[in-house]
């Protein structure tokens, strides 16, 4: 009984056994077929009935696609190709005021800001009695005019003489007694055009140098617009390395009108940034080069040894045509302690005077003359573009004592 019992419970286990092997393995199969998705019955819409006249529906617009527009099954998945970057827009081209009669145009303003020395000259000189407090009222007139020492005792003794032998003064005699001995003290005599003509093969190469803060770049963009309005083709050399903006500034100036710059890194050497825009000047057959040297402090000796450099290899490609030393006629007297330094270093052939409708004080035309006998070519009267003229003794000293 004992064995019969034993058999019974070996084949009981044996059976729970093989029915729990049967259950994992279907249980295994379940998990790996995909679900079956939910059936549904399709929806039937019943076709809508056709109407005609006013009841007709509006078509719908739909964005149809041509073939040429789908393209082939090739280039469907390929991306639209999207646009690039537009150019910039060129500079807008200006046309420059002629030069003929900018001075003229400039008279009323240069007037009212030099009434104090031709108007307070006559004041005086209207006295019925000129006695010594008044000739000396006179000098110092002129001498905070600065006109200088040495030209404000010339003056003193000449008008001293006419007025002497004049005896009797009416308003209209003294302003042409006036006029004539400021037109002496000037000068007539100079050739003050701004020479730029050059050579056969080569252009006209006129260098700009000054101190910082006298408005060199600036005049040197004007004069480029100067040279345009009178029918030149310019090319400008951004020759001060050592101030951030001036190249950039320089650039602007040229392409207002149409003039090239040539231009090298900050930093970089002026002499030959200036050597290449001659270079160029040369290859493209224009008519000037306008070298804008850095506004170096007079003081410093190295600066102006390099500036000697500059000019020194510019040369080489021909004699410089004119050299224009720009002063701020508001510094007075102390403009010509730097006239005196870069007239030694690089024979100044030209002066041009800035900002002399401010708080300038007309003598100093007279002074800086007299002391490098050079003439003033060029005066700045504003901060227009156009506010750059060809000095004229005549009319500059009109504007000093009044019509």
């Amino acid at each position: 009984m004992e064995l019969v019992e034993i058999v019974i419970l070996a084949v009981v286990i044996a059976l729970v056994a093989v029915g729990l092997i049967s259950g994992l393995v279907v249980s295994s199969r379940k998990k790996k077929l995909p679900p079956t998705p939910p059936s549904s019955a399709p929806t039937i819409t019943a076709p809508a009935e056709p109407r005609v006249g006013e009841e007709a529906e509006a078509p719908r617009d739909e964005a149809r696609r041509t073939i040429e527009e789908a393209g082939s099954p090739d280039t469907a998945e390929e991306a639209p190709a999207t646009a690039g970057p537009e150019a910039p827009a060129a500079p807008a081209i200006d046309i420059p005021e002629p030069t003929a009669g900018r001075l003229v145009r400039l008279r009323a303003r240069l007037a009212r800001s030099q009434n104090t020395l031709g108007k307070g000259l006559l004041t005086l000189l209207s006295r019925d009695n000129l006695d010594e407090d008044t000739w000396e009222e006179i000098e110092d007139t002129l001498l905070t005019a600065d006109v200088g020492v040495a030209p404000t005792q010339e003056l003193v003794e000449r008008l001293r003489e006419r007025v002497r032998v004049l005896g009797t003064r009416t308003p209209d005699e003294l302003r042409t007694l006036l006029r004539e001995e400021l037109l002496a003290l000037l000068g007539t005599g100079f050739d003050r055009e701004v020479r730029t003509e050059g050579g056969a093969e080569t252009p006209g190469v006129v260098m700009v140098v000054g101190v910082n803060g006298t408005g060199k770049t600036t005049t040197t963009g004007k004069l480029a617009r100067v040279l345009v309005a009178d029918g030149r083709s310019v090319v400008l050399g951004a020759a001060d390395t050592f101030r951030a903006a001036a190249a950039d500034q320089l650039q602007t100036w040229g392409e207002r009108v149409g003039a090239r710059t040539v231009r090298g890194p900050e930093g970089g050497d002026p002499a030959s940034i200036a050597y290449d825009a001659v270079k160029e000047g040369i290859a493209e057959g224009a008519d000037v080069v306008l070298i804008d040297t850095a506004g170096r402090l007079h003081t410093k000796t190295g600066l102006m040894d390099e500036l000697g450099k500059v000019k020194r290899v510019v040369e080489k490609h021909g004699p410089l045509d004119e050299i224009l030393l720009v002063l701020d006629a508001t510094t007075g007297q102390n403009g010509l302690v730097q006239a005196r330094v870069f007239a030694e270093v690089v024979a100044v052939t030209g002066i041009v005077l800035t900002k002399l409708d401010g708080t300038a004080k007309g003598g100093i035309v007279i002074a800086v003359q007299r002391e490098l006998g050079v003439p003033v070519k060029l005066i700045g009267l504003g901060e227009g573009p156009d506010d750059l003229a060809p000095f004229d003794p005549e009319a500059f000293v009109d504007a000093l004592i009044g019509d």
